[in-house]
């Protein structure tokens, strides 16, 4: 789109991600559950699906559903690199904080992924607090919200986005490639938020997943990206 590779996916092995940081997404939703056990996922920003191809191919019979504001984005993906067999997902066409809103009452997800901010001039509905309070409403007890952060250097985004989610939830991390966190390279930052204390562990977990050399900054650690 627009000239740039926007997403990658293997037909044939829907469980590959090749771009780095929706490996890193992927690693996180690995933590939400036991392996192989059902999640419900939310994709805000649905790109090729890579993340639904796979949720379903990790964990079959999840059920999903994913927001694109392009609807001919969505129909081309769905009709030129079908889903994997018994992929449960529902498409929806719309801005994703409409979207959002308009979900069946009672719905929880137990991740909720949002791949929408590509530069520093992000949707200022969407990057904000009152967003991102909105998204973790609909997270079921436990879940997850992941948001990728593509920014320039200086990361003025990427910190805003922070006090911003940090304004919204109580456990919130940064994870990315560890030469990132200099602020010096354009990259993306997975940003992570959870209704109560970031689990160490998780960090522990994340950091070995990789790709490698991988940083994960929560708490006190998490203040100079904060700014």
């Amino acid at each position: 789109m627009d000239n740039a590779e926007q997403s990658h996916v293997n037909l044939a092995h829907p469980g590959d991600v090749f771009y780095e940081y929706l490996r890193r997404i992927a690693n996180a939703v690995d933590l939400v559950k036991p392996a192989g056990e059902p999640v419900a996922a939310l994709h805000l920003g649905a790109g090729a699906l890579t993340l639904a191809r796979y949720i379903q191919a990790t964990r079959p019979g999840s059920v999903q559903h994913a927001v694109e504001l392009e609807r001919e984005l969505l129909d081309f993906v769905l009709e030129q690199l079908p889903l994997p067999a018994g992929t449960l997902l529902t498409g929806h066409v719309g801005d994703a904080r409409e979207a959002l809103g308009e979900l069946p009452a009672g719905l929880e997800f137990d991740v909720v992924i949002l791949d929408i901010f590509s530069g520093p001039d992000a949707p200022a509905h969407l990057a904000c607090t009152e967003f991102y309070r909105e998204a973790a409403g609909v997270l079921a007890p436990g879940g997850v919200l992941l948001v990728n952060v593509g920014d320039e250097p200086g990361f003025t985004l990427v910190s805003s986005q922070v006090r911003a989610l940090r304004s919204a939830m109580a456990g919130v991390a940064a994870y990315g490639t560890t030469s990132l966190f200099s602020r010096r390279f354009p990259g993306n930052i997975i940003l992570m938020g959870r209704d109560g204390a970031w689990p160490e562990e998780w960090s522990q977990a994340l950091v070995a997943a990789g790709p490698h050399p991988a940083t994960v900054l929560s708490g006190l650690e998490l203040d100079g990206l904060a700014g």
